[in-house]
């Protein structure tokens, strides 16, 4: 691939890092992330990764634009509400940057699509906002060999970890399996800071970059917490768990399972997808 001269213009501040160069923004516009919820860490992460050049960009999420969606996911307008979220993150990224592909997945990932929509991308984002489509995209990605980032957040904090499958600690090592239904309040149940939200998700945006042109260190085998009201991050490192059930020593996932139930109560109107 040769870059035309707009691509120079347009990636020029890219292009003059040692790191990346025109070979790297080459990688980058040959390379296929998925964002699985285009909500508030996948709006910034989208967003960031279409302006950066990324080729092709995957939007999985089967919701529609609300009102008190706005807050904290940048991706969409008021316009937008009532409109599907990957339709509204689609035509963003499109006018942001057209050398980017869209590819728009109108569902939700469960169990019976997870390995096919993933198969195809070189790395995940989990923006979702449920405990049960966590662990279902850290196995998916574990069956898949796909490198994962994972993320969280509620009212001022936020976690991070990169996944990268048969190399490094997966979600399932810290946390063995889901807290019971209602034990952690959602967004709606405990509010959660707008601007977390971007944070989090361009650290995201970041882990991808770096992943996709094999250059830093990623947060692998550490959990890193953000703490918005003191302004202080925390890396955490622990090891890969040989009694992990997933990819221990004596598995007992050994296949997806099970469908995401939701985190908000859409019945009162709320589709946050964090």
């Amino acid at each position: 691939m040769n870059l035309t001269d707009e691509q120079v213009e347009r990636y020029s501040r890219h292009i003059i890092l040692e790191q990346i160069g025109a070979a790297g923004q080459e990688k980058l516009l040959a390379a296929k992330v998925l964002i699985v919820g285009a909500g508030g860490l996948g709006s910034p992460a989208a967003l960031y990764l279409a302006a950066a050049g990324v080729g092709t960009l995957g939007i999985a999420d089967a919701d529609a634009v609300d009102l008190s969606n706005l807050q904290r996911q940048v991706i969409h307008h008021t316009a937008d509400v009532g409109t599907a979220k990957v339709a509204s993150a689609g035509a963003r990224i499109r006018s942001i940057n057209p050398d980017v592909r869209v590819r728009e997945h109108p569902v939700r990932v469960q169990a019976s699509n997870a390995r096919d929509i993933l198969r195809d991308y070189d790395f995940v984002i989990d923006g979702t906002d449920s405990f049960a489509s966590k662990f279902l995209l850290n196995d998916a990605a574990w069956f898949t060999r796909k490198p994962l980032s994972h993320a969280g957040i509620l009212r001022f904090e936020g976690q991070l970890m990169t996944i990268l499958p048969g190399k490094s600690a997966c979600y399932r090592c810290l946390f063995r399996e889901p807290p019971p239904q209602g034990a952690v309040p959602s967004c709606s149940q405990a509010g959660v800071l707008g601007v977390l939200a971007g944070v989090i998700g361009c650290l995201q945006a970041t882990e991808a970059i770096k992943h996709l042109l094999g250059i830093g260190q990623l947060l692998t085998d550490a959990l890193l917490t953000y703490d918005a009201l003191t302004m202080r991050f925390r890396k955490v490192p622990f090891r890969r768990n040989l009694e992990c059930p997933l990819c221990g020593e004596n598995p007992t996932v050994t296949e997806l399972a099970g469908a995401p139930e939701q985190a908000c109560d859409l019945s009162k109107g709320c589709n946050c997808a964090c």
